[in-house]
């Protein structure tokens, strides 16, 4: 309506509300709405039918654009971190409407999300409507560590069988010079391998087409990338440790020799699973907890 009042003379009339209706492709409500916020900042002159330009547009009349949405992929790394950061405790009631905006994302999307994470016991949903953030026991842990080990020996034995020219190759070389690059600057940015590990594992279970593998292995990998931070003892040493562990895997895969290559996981997804343990534990002591109890 700015851009078109912006094109008429002062005293021209606009036309009819349903023609400006039609025009915008928008109901009569939100028209009139428009039209009375054009009248109180003088834009416009409204009596009765009449509706006169009254004065130019400016700049200042305009909006500044809302914030780009997020994706769901955004969304979920967006809430897992607040989770971590905020250190939201388990029983919190999630207020939809302002995590929403904080998260600027649309309400229907994080509701789906929510609804999304409440298949693995992350969140669930209240009596009498709402969401609220469960808690994250050792059980849990356990049980995921498990299950990404099932999800993740399937993607490997799949993966040794492929050919050499396919693009899962080219991608392990790269993450190969990318561990080694990050191995030679470890003493001041080991922080930063809770991405690479994440990287690493998903471009392992990639080769599995299984629509069901994808969304469990997309939330697997979001638990123990935001889990991980949690325990920053030994930090700089588990990093490198799992640096080294990540190179021999690799090592393994590129083998062809099945039986080394499930090795090279089991060890490594052993150390991950009793990494995360660690985590909650320490997480709980920092919180004044009880070990083995729920903590988010």
């Amino acid at each position: 309506m700015l851009n078109r009042c912006k094109t008429m003379k002062i005293g021209q009339s606009l036309p009819s509300e349903n023609a400006i209706a039609r025009d915008l492709q928008v109901s009569r409500t939100i028209v009139r709405s428009v039209l009375d916020r054009l009248a109180n900042s003088g834009i416009i002159w409204l009596d009765g039918r009449q509706k006169n330009i009254q004065r130019a547009v400016r700049k200042s009349d305009y909006w500044e654009e809302p914030p780009a949405l997020l994706t769901v992929d955004e969304l979920e790394h967006r809430f897992f971190d607040w989770v971590l950061r905020m250190d939201v405790p388990p029983g919190t009631v999630l207020n939809v409407a302002q995590l929403a905006k904080d998260f600027h994302v649309a309400t229907h999307t994080l509701q789906e999300f929510l609804s999304s994470l409440s298949r693995y016991g992350i969140v669930k949903r209240r009596p009498r409507g709402g969401w609220q953030l469960e808690g994250f026991t050792e059980r849990f842990a356990l049980e995921l560590s498990e299950f990404r080990t099932v999800l993740e020996m399937n993607a490997v034995r799949h993966l040794v069988a492929l050919p050499t020219n396919h693009g899962v190759w080219t991608e392990l070389s790269r993450l190969e010079e990318d561990h080694r690059s990050l191995l030679s600057r470890i003493e001041t940015n080991y922080h930063d391998f809770s991405k690479l590990d994440e990287t690493f594992h998903n471009a392992i279970n990639s080769v599995v087409e299984n629509r069901f593998v994808r969304d469990f292995q997309k939330i697997i990998s979001l638990i123990f990338h935001y889990h991980f931070q949690w325990n920053k003892e030994d930090e700089r040493d588990r990093n490198e440790a799992a640096i080294h562990e990540h190179l021999a895997y690799i090592d393994a895969l590129r083998s062809g020799d099945l039986v080394r290559a499930e090795r090279a996981a089991q060890r490594h997804l052993g150390t991950a699973a009793q990494t995360l343990i660690n985590s909650l534990r320490a997480h709980d002591r920092a919180l004044g907890g009880d070990e083995g109890q729920s903590v988010v």
